[in-house]
C-alpha cells in the first residue's frame, strides 16, 4: 500500500454513512445484521462498555434498514453477500433513531429539555411527514408538536410511539426503533441528584414506545449497563438482553485479534502488535476476546505521526473513572488488600455478579461495585463458575494503569491528611535516624495496596516503592525533591536538598530478592558511592550528605544510612 493514499482512521466518527463515503477505515461488523434478523426479539438490548462501537453499529443498522438509504454503502461488506436477506430487508423499513447520550445535565429541567431536543432532532429528520398525503391534518398537527422545544410532558412521553404510528401511516409498514445509550439520562441523574423524576420520565417514555406500540416491528437499544427491569422496563416482558456474557453477537462490539492484526498491517505497524495486545486486548464478550476499538484506532493514528510512540491511556480520558475510586475506598470495608493486590498482579478473583443494576444503589455495597466494574469494562472475566459466579480480572495494561494511578492518588491524599506521620518520617530522614525511617516507611507500606509487577509488562521491581517515597515527600514543604536526576555517573533514584541548610540526601531503593534486606541495602549504598551521586549535591553547596540504602520486599523494608561531611569550599 506504500504507493497509495491510506484510508483515514475514524477517530470519533460514529456515523456509518460518513465512514463509508469519506474514505475512512472500517472494520466490517455488518454480519451483525444477519444475526439480528435471524434471532431478533421485539426489544433487543445490547450492553457493552463505552467506546466499543455501540453508536457506530446503531448508525449501521439505520443505514441498512431505512427506506431511501443508499444501498451502495454496503458494497463489498459481509452483509452484501447475503443476497436474499438484502433484497427482503435492505431499505425496506421506516426507522426512528435517537441517541440519549447528550441528556447530561446538572438538574432535571435541563435534562428534560435535552431529551426534548433529541426528539426535536429526529422529528426534523422526518419532516417530510408534513407533506405526506397519507396523514390527516390532525396527524400533521400532532407531528408539529414534536418540533416544538416547549413540548408538554404528555407529548414527550408519547413521542416515540406516536412517531412510529405516523411513519406506519405514511409508509404502510411497521417501524424499527433505535435508541442509543438508553441509560445515560439515568446515570447522569443519579450523579446529580434528580434520579427519581428522571426514572419516572424514562419509564413512561419506554413503556409507550416499547410496550404499547402496535406500530413497532422491533427495537434495538444500547447502553453501558443493564438497568434493573423494575426501574424502567416495568411490565415489559419482551426484552432480550444481550450482555457482555452473552455468546450471541459477541464479536460485533470491539475488535477481534484478527481485525487488529489486519489494521496494523494496513498501516505498516505490525511490529507494534505485542504492545497493542498487552495494552488494549483482554476483554471477553461471550466466548470471544476483543480489544477496545477506541484505543487501537487512537494508537494506530499516533503511530502514523510517530512510529516510536508509546501506548497511552486513551480510554480513561473519556470518563472520570469515579467507580474505580469508589471501589478502592472500600478497602478494609469489604474489599481486602489481598484481593486488590491479586487483581493488580494480573490474577483472577472469584465473585458473584449481578448484571441487572439500579443506579441509586450502585455504590451501596462492595458486591454492587464488583458488578459495576465488570459491566463497565474495568474488569473482565477469565472463567465462569456456578450460577452468577465469575473469575474476574483486570483486562490489560491500560486498565491496570487506571487502578494504579487511583491507588497512588488515594495514598497521597492519606499522606496529606496525616501531618504527624509525615513530620515524623521527614524529621527522621533529616536526622539520619535509619531505624526511625525504617519504622515510618514500613507503616506507610502496611497501609497501602502493594502493586506487584507480575503483569504482562513488568516495570522495574523498585518502581512501586520509589513511587511511594515520592508520594510521601511531595508534601514536605521546604524540600527540593528530584527523581531519577542525572548525578555523577548515572541517575539517582531520589535527591533531596533541605532549603535553608547545607543538608542533602540521596535515597537509593532496591528490591530485596527473597527478603535479603541487608545485601540489598549494601548494594544501594555501594551504587551511590560508585556512581558518585553525591557530586550533584556537593556542586549545589551541600556539605552534609545523608546516603540512604533502602531495601524493600513485600510490605517490609530495611534502611541503612551513611553520613558524609565535606569541608566548605
Amino acid at each position: 500500500m506504500s504507493g497509495t493514499m491510506k484510508k483515514k482512521l475514524p477517530i470519533g466518527i460514529e456515523n456509518f454513512r460518513d465512514i463509508r463515503t469519506e474514505n475512512f477505515y472500517y472494520v466490517d461488523k455488518t454480519a451483525m445484521i444477519r444475526e439480528l434478523l435471524q434471532r431478533w426479539a421485539k426489544v433487543n438490548l445490547f450492553t457493552r462498555p463505552r467506546r466499543f462501537g455501540k453508536s457506530l453499529n446503531m448508525s449501521m443498522l439505520r443505514s441498512f434498514f431505512e427506506i431511501g438509504e443508499d444501498p451502495s454503502l454496503f458494497e463489498g461488506l459481509a452483509i452484501s453477500r447475503e443476497t436474499e436477506l438484502c433484497q427482503a430487508y435492505m431499505g425496506q423499513f421506516p426507522v426512528v433513531s435517537i441517541s440519549l447520550k447528550g441528556v447530561d445535565a446538572a438538574n432535571y429541567q435541563t435534562a428534560r429539555n435535552l431529551a426534548v431536543k433529541a426528539i426535536n432532532e429526529e422529528a426534523r429528520r422526518l419532516r417530510y411527514l408534513l407533506d405526506s398525503d397519507q396523514l390527516a391534518p390532525e396527524d400533521k398537527i400532532l407531528f408539529s408538536q414534536f418540533l416544538d422545544k416547549d413540548m408538554a410532558d404528555e407529548t414527550l412521553v408519547c413521542s416515540l410511539r406516536e412517531l412510529c404510528e405516523l411513519l406506519e401511516k405514511h409508509f404502510g409498514k411497521k417501524v424499527i426503533l433505535l435508541i442509543d445509550e438508553y441509560n445515560v439520562p439515568l446515570a447522569k441523574a443519579h450523579e446529580q441528584g434528580y434520579y427519581d423524576p428522571m426514572v419516572f420520565l424514562i419509564r413512561n417514555l419506554f413503556s409507550q414506545a416499547l410496550k404499547t406500540n402496535d406500530s413497532l416491528y422491533f427495537a434495538v437499544l444500547t447502553g453501558c449497563l443493564r438497568v434493573d427491569r423494575e426501574s424502567i422496563f416495568t411490565g415489559l416482558n419482551n426484552v432480550k438482553t444481550l450482555s457482555i456474557t452473552s455468546f450471541s453477537f459477541d464479536e460485533y462490539f470491539g475488535f477481534t485479534d484478527f481485525e487488529v492484526q489486519e489494521m496494523l498491517q494496513y498501516y505498516g505497524a505490525e511490529n507494534k502488535y505485542e504492545m497493542v495486545k498487552n495494552w488494549y486486548d483482554g476483554y471477553r464478550f461471550g466466548k470471544v476476546d476483543v480489544y477496545c476499538p477506541w484505543d487501537v484506532i487512537r494508537y494506530c493514528d499516533e503511530l502514523q505521526d510517530n512510529p516510536d510512540a508509546e501506548p497511552q491511556n486513551y480510554w480513561s480520558n473519556t470518563s472520570s473513572n469515579d467507580v474505580v475510586r469508589h471501589f478502592l475506598q472500600q478497602v478494609d470495608q469489604g474489599l481486602t488488600k489481598s484481593e486488590m493486590e491479586a487483581l493488580i498482579a494480573g490474577e483472577a478473583v472469584t465473585k458473584e455478579i449481578s448484571e441487572e443494576l439500579t443506579y441509586n444503589h450502585l455504590y451501596d455495597s462492595i458486591d454492587h461495585l464488583w458488578s459495576v466494574l465488570f459491566a463497565t469494562g474495568y474488569l473482565t472475566y477469565r472463567g465462569k463458575g456456578s450460577g452468577n459466579t465469575y473469575q474476574l480480572a483486570i483486562p490489560n495494561q491500560e486498565i491496570r494503569s487506571i487502578f494504579t494511578e487511583q491507588i497512588m492518588t488515594l495514598f497521597k491524599e492519606a499522606v496529606a491528611r496525616d501531618g504527624e506521620s509525615l513530620a515524623a518520617f521527614c524529621d527522621a530522614l533529616q536526622a539520619g535516624n535509619a531505624a526511625e525511617v525504617e519504622s515510618c516507611f514500613s507503616a506507610y507500606l502496611a497501609k497501602t495496596i502493594r502493586i506487584r509487577d507480575t503483569f504482562r509488562q513488568r516495570p522495574s521491581r523498585e518502581s512501586f516503592f520509589h513511587g511511594i517515597l515520592l508520594g510521601i515527600l511531595s508534601y514536605k514543604n521546604g524540600w527540593y525533591v528530584r527523581s531519577n536526576q542525572e548525578a555523577g555517573e548515572g541517575y539517582s533514584d531520589i535527591l533531596i536538598q533541605v532549603e535553608g541548610t547545607d543538608i542533602g540526601m540521596i535515597l537509593e531503593v532496591k528490591y530485596a530478592e527473597n527478603g535479603q534486606f541487608d545485601a540489598a541495602c549494601r548494594e544501594a549504598l555501594q551504587q551511590i558511592e560508585e556512581k558518585n551521586y553525591a557530586q550533584a549535591l556537593r556542586s549545589e553547596g551541600c556539605r552534609v550528605i545523608l546516603q540512604y540504602g533502602i531495601a524493600c520486599f513485600r510490605k517490609r523494608c530495611r534502611v541503612m544510612v551513611e553520613r558524609e561531611e565535606y569541608p566548605e569550599v
